[in-house]
Order: C-alpha cells, then sequence, then structure tokens
C-alpha cells in the first residue's frame, strides 16, 4: 500500500510552486511601485525647489537689513548682482516649472493618475 504525501503548505512552499506569469506579475508589480514612489518623490521635491526659489526671490525684494524701519543706503546696494542674482533665480524657476511640467505629464501617462 502506498502512502500519500502531504502536501507541504506555507508561504515558502507556494513561493516556489509559482509558475512564470506569477511570478513576472509579482516582480511588475515591485517595479511599477518601486517606480511611482520614485517619481512622487521627484515631483515633490520639484515643488518643494519652486516654492524655496520663488521665496527666495521674493525676499530679495526685502531691502531691509535689520529691521522693519531701515533700508539698505543707496552706496551699499549693488544693483549689478541683484540683476544678476533676480536673473539666475529666474531662470531656474523657469526650468524646474518646466522639468515640473514634464515629470508631471510623465507620471500622468505612466501611472494613469
Amino acid at each position: 500500500m502506498t502512502e500519500k504525501k502531504e502536501e507541504v503548505q506555507g508561504a515558502f512552499a507556494e513561493s516556489l510552486k509559482r509558475n512564470n506569469k506569477q511570478i513576472r506579475h509579482d516582480r511588475a508589480d515591485a517595479i511599477v511601485e518601486d517606480t511611482e514612489l520614485a517619481y512622487k518623490r521627484a515631483i515633490e521635491d520639484l515643488e518643494l525647489g519652486l516654492k524655496k526659489l520663488n521665496r527666495e526671490r521674493e525676499n530679495m525684494l526685502d531691502l531691509s537689513p535689520t529691521n522693519a524701519q531701515s533700508l539698505v543706503l543707496a552706496s551699499d546696494f549693488d544693483c549689478n548682482a541683484y540683476v544678476l542674482k533676480d536673473l539666475e533665480l529666474g531662470v531656474k524657476i523657469r526650468n524646474d516649472t518646466i522639468k515640473l511640467e514634464v515629470a508631471q505629464g510623465q507620471f500622468n501617462l505612466l501611472f494613469g493618475e
């Protein structure tokens, strides 16, 4: 008389018994989840960076170095440095805005949100 073997149970056994379709599906899910999370982080980082750049540019308009009652003296103000910094920030803001739009568009295309 042949004895019937008891089927092995548990997550390890189930993992070993998966077929190629199930393995590919699980791997694809992991890749999609990791990539979606990385895209979300990149978008959040770009949004935060843009906020900081805009705030920095706005703060350049505050010409009171110590308090609300004082102003930078005309002889201490370097208009050329101000213009260069303002233009530099403007270009960074424009480039990061474009990068954010591209990232959001690609995120929507890839992940349907």
